[in-house]
């Protein structure tokens, strides 16, 4: 293959203009495509700026016209030729104006045909794109995804250096924690049989930052959790990571407010509306079934309870009876969208969330169709229509169970629903913060209340007295922003008391020894003065994939893992060599299976 030799690049393939016209230019890439007319060569020249056609004719030396026949797909070039006005313009490109006529061409490596594709709409699988990553990357839109995320990078240091924050990098070896998701464990070889954590986030060293007197710290900080994966998750991740001193509630949102206001002028030259509107969690989880809610449609959540608690049909009765609840939504205008098989596919959706089905009521021109109508007297199902302004055209969906699987199934029916409907605005930025969560959150399978944020998640302060009494009417000066029905974020007033902390830590089941063993640091700094304090983390992937409008959080990260947490790249994770193990004080037990 040839070097550059001292050929060196005057502009990138996307740049060139009318402008240029008469310009001796050199331009280096990777060629997209290219077509052999005999007498006329024409190259597809390809760089992150975008594409340059190359022509070759009678007036280039024999030996660089028949190096260009040679020339194919993906092969990286360098050539230098004269800008001239192209005959037949190309719209859909910003050079389709101008092509080069080349005088020089030097191929600087040929390439094997490429496993897959490389243009946007390729409908390969992904395994393939993230097997092969680095062709993937070639990409225009993700070439743009990964340009979008480190422009949004730099209005996030802009933004906060401007308003007296300092980027301070916390440790990733850390210590590991027993609450919230699994640790990635690290195993020390200078300490045999110990361990670091990597960090689930920088809670506590930025809670710390605020204990030494830095008043106002951020950092855009990688994070690790070893937990489950969806379309939005991943096991290493990064976030925007925010804290403040002497502050409460108010002025951290309103801090975020003028960030969130700036991110998305600069970014999508939106001008979103501030301040905010407000959400409680209670009322999140009242009309909408979730803590997170789409504000971009309707299909509220309507309670039934009261109305079916007597009846004879004892799916509902039954339901209220036990402490549960009916609740159900209206698919308002849209009944006629829905076939009976439609209908048996959401229940089967509802049933994923816990639910054991899912009662429906169709008003149709010639009345009302649905199985339990025939259970139900007039009376209750008039109070139903009225309390859920059923009327021709309409849909009703009902869910009956205790209460956090009703909110969880038909809070993300009603997304569903939108979503098969189609009629969710993907243009429309809808944002909230959701206030006043609770403080704990009763598990089932350890039998106690656990931390619904964060065990450094201060009370509200009118509520203090209960933290012993009744858990699980204590608030939490907690605060979440929503956007589009995605968290992009979550915050909280800290803990900044030690007795106050040990107070949480009791509630949470943890004995004095074990709030000493995991957390006797911050419990210690908290005896030197602390001042009142808090924060908030974005996650950065998903603010990208709101502001690329991509359903996937693989398309925003340069080199991701997939649903299993596994690298098809580069195969990770993998075994280590017995040497690598000894050296680690690590002896392995895997059981069959």
């Amino acid at each position: 293959m040839e070097t550059m030799g001292s050929l060196r690049r005057t502009h990138m393939c996307g740049e060139l203009r009318l402008d240029d016209r008469g310009k001796e230019v050199v331009l280096m890439g990777w060629v997209q495509r290219e077509r052999n007319l005999g007498s006329l060569i024409f190259l597809d020249l390809r760089d992150t700026t975008g594409i340059t056609q190359i022509v070759f004719d009678d007036t280039i030396s024999d030996d660089m016209f028949k190096k260009a026949e040679k020339v194919r797909a993906e092969f990286v070039l360098a050539i230098r030729g004269k800008v001239r006005k192209r005959q037949s313009a190309n719209k859909d490109i910003l050079t389709g104006d101008i092509e080069v006529l080349a005088d020089e061409i030097r191929i600087l490596d040929t390439a094997k045909t490429p496993a897959i594709y490389i243009k946007d709409d390729d409908n390969v699988s992904e395994s393939m794109r993230l097997k092969y990553r680095y062709l993937d990357l070639r990409k225009p839109f993700m070439q743009e995804n990964l340009k979008l995320r480190a422009k949004t990078a730099k209005v996030v240091r802009d933004f906060f250096y401007e308003n007296n924050f300092v980027e301070i990098e916390t440790p990733m070896l850390t210590k590991p924690t027993p609450e919230g998701a699994r640790d990635y464990l690290v195993p020390s070889r200078v300490n045999p049989g110990e361990f670091y954590a990597l960090p689930q986030s920088p809670q506590l060293m930025k809670q710390l930052l605020m204990v030494s007197g830095m008043d106002r710290y951020y950092q855009i900080a990688k994070c690790f959790r070893d937990e489950d994966l969806r379309a939005n998750r991943q096991p290493e991740f990064t976030q925007i990571d925010v804290e403040m001193s002497f502050v409460d509630v108010e002025d951290v949102i309103e801090i975020n407010e003028k960030f969130l206001y700036r991110l998305f002028k600069e970014l999508k030259g939106i001008e979103i509306q501030i301040p905010i509107k407000r959400m409680t969690y209670r009322e999140a989880m009242d009309r909408f079934g979730v803590d997170k809610p789409d504000l971009r449609f309707g299909f509220e959540l309507v309670d039934i309870s009261d109305i079916v608690k007597d009846s004879v049909f004892k799916v509902f009765s039954g339901a209220v009876k036990n402490g549960g609840a009916v609740r159900g939504i209206n698919v308002k205008g849209y009944g006629d969208k829905f076939t009976r098989k439609d209908i048996n596919s959401l229940e089967e959706y509802v049933k994923t969330y816990g639910a054991k089905g899912l009662a429906w009521v169709k008003i149709t021109e010639d009345g009302m169709t649905s199985p339990i109508a025939k259970f139900l007297e007039d009376e209750e199902l008039d109070s139903i229509l009225k309390r859920m302004d059923g009327q021709k055209g309409d849909l009703l969906l009902f869910v009956a169970d205790k209460n956090s699987i009703v909110f969880d199934s038909l809070g993300n029916l009603r997304n569903e629903v939108a979503r098969r409907l189609d009629i969710i605005d993907k243009d429309e930025l809808n944002l909230v913060w959701i206030t006043e969560f609770p403080l704990f959150e009763y598990d089932e399978e350890e039998r106690r209340y656990v931390a619904k944020h964060h065990p450094f998640t201060s009370p509200m302060e009118e509520d203090i007295d209960r933290l012993e009494t009744s858990p699980e009417t204590v608030r939490a000066k907690a605060y979440d922003i929503v956007i589009n029905g995605d968290e992009m974020g979550g915050g909280s007033i800290r803990i900044s008391n030690s007795d106050l902390q040990r107070r949480m830590f009791k509630a949470l089941g943890l004995s004095e020894e074990e709030a000493n063993d995991k957390f006797g640091f911050l419990l210690e700094a908290f005896k030197y003065g602390t001042p009142p304090h808090g924060g908030i983390a974005y996650g950065f992937d998903r603010l990208i994939m709101t502001l690329t409008n991509s359903s996937n959080i693989r398309d925003v990260i340069a080199f991701p893992k997939t649903q299993s947490a596994t690298c098809l790249l580069t195969d990770a994770p993998t075994g280590v060599s017995d040497s690598q193990l000894e050296e680690a004080h690590i002896k392995l037990d895997l059981k069959n299976e």
